[in-house]
């Protein structure tokens, strides 16, 4: 089956000769990157086997956060990583979407639009969990990922997930204060100061005239769901943090005119095919590129980097809160181990080992090949 990259490779050449100077730079950083990857062109790396002692020849990867081929490790890495830092406690997935009309404008201006985006929906998060209505805590901690997509990998629709602990550290930091397993705040109030606030981050970037009129006027969603521990949404965000819109295995043909993929419509659990021009096919990719340097993953309150307050006051203030049953709810922080990525020989199935690591242009045989296997 082709990959997304044998369908950019065979199908990048008709793009730059249409598009040509009216393609952004970061842009053309990453379909260099995707078609030279692993193809000989960024160098090689030569592997021996520790069992039948045949070598085994793999090209370079181009490492780029874009690239379907690169990012396959990282997942599980990350979602290890962040199960560890799951309070016991019941959690929340929010999401911030916008209007299509306010989408256009976001198209051309990514970077102050999804900056605007993170910002709205972070202190919206804030601004209510504060409330003495709701939870009245201003140490909450939460994090959220952007989303540039939709089901269907070519359509455009920028939204942020947040999964938010229900609750949050006392402003004398003596407790843990938790909101009701089902009610994190109400939906109308989130709407309201959400928009307000997105309209303040357009004014201010001078971008709020950009904005149609009736955009304002139009549904906007915040959604809000029990998640219960949380585990379940983490893993959901989890492939799409360092995934791009379409990944390898939706991919069900390619030739010299059009790319076949599969995708689940919105509302529905049967798949399905969709055929599109290979030149409209890297389009679509290329548009859920992120600005240079973008993080998608912004953490908040006690979970950011350069809070006040540590991780490990947290924890012990939700195990004073949560006495016993912090031990018992706790035990999932030990169950997501992320699997070391195992390279076994193609023709034994014996651990491979790296014997040379050369950064010049080089071709491969067409019998050189590597099987990558995870363990677990």
């Amino acid at each position: 089956m082709p990959s997304v990259a044998d369908c950019i490779r065979q199908h990048a050449p008709a793009y730059l000769q249409t598009f040509g100077d009216r393609i952004p730079t970061g842009h053309l950083k990453v379909l260099q990157a995707i078609t030279r990857c692993r193809t000989g062109f960024l160098g090689s790396v030569w592997f021996g086997c520790q069992q039948c002692g045949k070598t085994h020849w793999v090209g370079r990867s181009c490492g780029n956060r874009h690239c379907t081929t690169c990012q396959v490790d990282k997942t599980q890495k990350w979602l290890a990583k962040q199960t560890k830092r799951l309070m016991p406690v019941h959690h929340f997935l929010v999401t911030f979407t916008v209007p299509s009309a306010v989408r256009e404008v976001l198209r051309g201006h990514q970077r102050i639009g999804y900056g605007a985006l993170f910002q709205a929906s972070r202190e919206t998060i804030s601004a209510l969990l504060s409330n003495p209505k709701y939870l009245g805590c201003s140490n909450a901690g939460f994090f959220g990922v952007l989303h540039t997509w939709a089901r269907d990998p070519m359509v455009y629709h920028p939204h942020v997930h947040y999964i938010v602990p229900g609750g949050g550290v006392s402003d004398d930091r003596t407790e843990w204060l938790s909101t009701p397993e089902n009610f994190l705040f109400p939906h109308a109030a989130a709407i309201r100061i959400y928009k307000a606030k997105f309209a303040d981050c357009m004014r201010q970037e001078k971008l709020y005239d950009s904005i149609p009129a009736e955009a304002w006027k139009q549904k906007w969603v915040v959604d809000i769901k029990p998640v219960g521990d949380g585990q379940a949404a983490l893993k959901y965000l989890a492939p799409y943090v360092y995934r791009v819109a379409i990944s390898d295995h939706r991919i069900v043909s390619c030739d010299q005119k059009m790319v076949t993929f599969r995708y689940t419509p919105t509302g529905s659990k049967k798949p399905q095919t969709r055929s599109v021009e290979g030149t409209e096919f890297v389009r679509g990719f290329l548009q859920h590129t992120l600005p240079r340097g973008f993080q998608k993953v912004r953490y908040s309150g006690w979970m950011s980097s350069n809070s006040k307050i540590g991780f490990d006051l947290v924890k012990w203030l939700v195990w004073l809160f949560l006495g016993w049953r912090y031990w018992l709810g706790s035990g999932h922080a030990t169950k997501e181990k992320a699997p070391p990525c195992i390279v076994r020989c193609a023709h034994c199935g014996g651990p491979l080992s790296v014997i040379a690591i050369s950064h010049v242009p080089w071709k491969p045989l067409p019998d050189h090949s590597l099987n990558y296997l995870d363990s677990g």
